[in-house]
């Protein structure tokens, strides 16, 4: 247990350092990786997000949080699919065609993942195709698009619509964010939600699953 709450500061304070070496302790100590997961990492983090809507931690201890949660999946992911585990949820995560920025995605994917979330991350300037790609592919519940600029964001509905021709729009729900969106561009768009903040778009994620269950 001590080392599950050691696992559970070193996310909360942002080391990986430490986070990489409580894990390695834990499951020396015959802790199951998913316990990791549920009874440190995912606590941490939903700590890490709360801090931050309480504007007692800011982006850089968000993204320190995430470097430390990453630190402790490199260890826990093959074990779990050694095993045959897998998280119950996925979630593909980019940021648009033509926009390279992703700082803020790399954040809202850091707490998905911490959040016990499986994340796809495709990275960058991700075209509509590759999105529904990865759709077809990875079969995830919930796609994530992110736009820093404002020339990028009718990328937003391009993969939108892409998404509706492939004739997979209905399977997975769409979430979009970033500086220049707002809630009125996602609802003209045709997305599901929005988010201006990171830990907001975890609840919004958890949220619009809990209701297509």
């Amino acid at each position: 247990m001590s080392q599950s709450k050691d696992l559970y500061e070193a996310i909360l304070n942002g080391d990986a350092k430490k986070a990489h070496a409580a894990t390695e302790a834990a499951l020396a100590a015959g802790t199951a990786p998913m316990d990791l997961i549920q009874n440190s990492m995912v606590p941490a983090m939903d700590e890490v997000g709360q801090l931050f809507e309480a504007e007692e931690y800011f982006v850089p201890e968000l993204l320190l949080a995430g470097r430390a949660m990453k630190s402790t999946m490199e260890l826990i992911k093959p074990l779990l699919s050694a095993s045959g585990q897998k998280m119950k949820l996925r979630v593909v995560i980019g940021t648009v065609k033509g926009d390279l920025h992703d700082i803020g995605k790399n954040i809202v994917a850091s707490m998905l993942e911490g959040g016990g979330f499986e994340v796809i991350d495709l990275g960058t300037d991700v075209s509509p195709e590759s999105f529904v790609a990865a759709v077809k592919d990875r079969d995830p519940q919930v796609v994530c698009m992110s736009a820093l600029l404002t020339v990028t964001m009718p990328a937003m509905k391009l993969t939108i619509d892409a998404l509706t021709t492939a004739g997979v729009r209905t399977q997975v729900k769409v979430l979009v964010g970033g500086a220049p969106v707002t809630q009125q561009y996602a609802r003209e768009i045709g997305a599901d939600g929005y988010s201006e903040n990171a830990n907001g778009a975890v609840g919004l994620v958890r949220k619009l699953l809990v209701e297509t269950q």
